[in-house]
């Protein structure tokens, strides 16, 4: 069974990665007024921070329509016998829903996946399909429940530089965003039943932040799968600042796969530059 693994811009995987486990990509929109883009095609998040100094606006998110779904599952299906295709939680935006209606049209064919999560938190499910797909062991509807099951051994989490970005989308006040500000707060961000909640508040310089924040999520843990770990950035992090935080990641855990990525729009949008998170499974 050949079975194509796809997913949206969400997961934000590299150019390498996606390259190398042959991976497509439905991007997500982004609007402002009558301007459309398509995520890490037309615009990048450096783009969105210039446009948010100049403006003081955030643009908006899209999820990929019904039809671009479906021409798009309908092109991989004249190559391939399945297509498994994950979207970011359910809680967070309409793609699964859009990717549901659109698998009708394929009926056996297509498999949608909600992966209950953002970012790299999907990167780990679409690699691991990627990679059960290249065994051959497995159905595309098998491939497609077990990662259902997996998701739940995510661990997903980010720290925050500014609550600027998230107050100009409406996600957090004005007085919690100056308080933060005046307290030197970088509050952490936890994924958990598909839906984005606050942790843990760290204090003092970004990088003191950071890794505090790595240490409290890895240090003296034996609950963690070490085969595979993303470190996350929103930009406007140096290439030191991004090798300093993997040494510390392989000092407290010994993961087998350590990758530096970095967030497409929608993340980024919604968090702000030098946001990091640290994405792995527990066992």
């Amino acid at each position: 069974m050949k079975i194509k693994i796809s997913a949206d811009s969400t997961c934000d995987l590299s150019p390498e990665l996606i390259e190398q486990y042959h991976i497509d990509i439905t991007p997500l929109y982004i609007v402002s007024g009558d301007e459309t883009w398509r995520d890490g095609i037309d615009i990048h998040p450096a783009d969105l921070y210039r446009r948010f100094h100049e403006t003081g606006q955030l643009c908006q998110t899209a999820a990929v329509n019904v039809s671009d779904y479906i021409a798009f599952f309908g092109e991989r299906l004249r190559e391939y016998d399945a297509v498994i295709h994950f979207t970011i939680s359910s809680d967070m935006s309409g793609c699964y829903q859009n990717a549901c209606i659109a698998a009708q049209e394929y009926p056996g064919q297509v498999f949608p996946v909600d992966a209950r999560n953002l970012s790299t938190g999907i990167g780990h499910l679409v690699l691991d399909a990627a990679e059960l797909a290249a065994e051959g062991n497995m159905t595309a509807a098998e491939i497609a429940a077990f990662l259902e099951q997996k998701r739940e051994k995510l661990d997903v989490s980010f720290v925050l530089d500014t609550l600027e970005f998230m107050k100009a989308g409406g996600r957090c006040s004005s007085v919690a965003a100056i308080g933060a500000n005046l307290l030197g707060l970088k509050p952490s961000i936890e994924v958990k039943n598909g839906k984005m909640g606050v942790g843990k508040k760290y204090r003092g310089s970004l990088m003191k932040c950071y890794r505090q924040y790595i240490i409290d999520r890895l240090k003296g843990r034996d609950d963690i799968d070490c085969h595979r770990i993303f470190i996350t950035d929103s930009g406007e992090l140096d290439d030191a600042t991004r090798a300093e935080l993997k040494e510390l990641v392989l000092s407290l855990q010994p993961f087998e796969e350590v990758y530096n990525t970095q967030a497409g729009c929608t993340v980024s949008q919604h968090c702000g530059p030098k946001t990091m998170g640290i994405l792995y499974y527990h066992k």
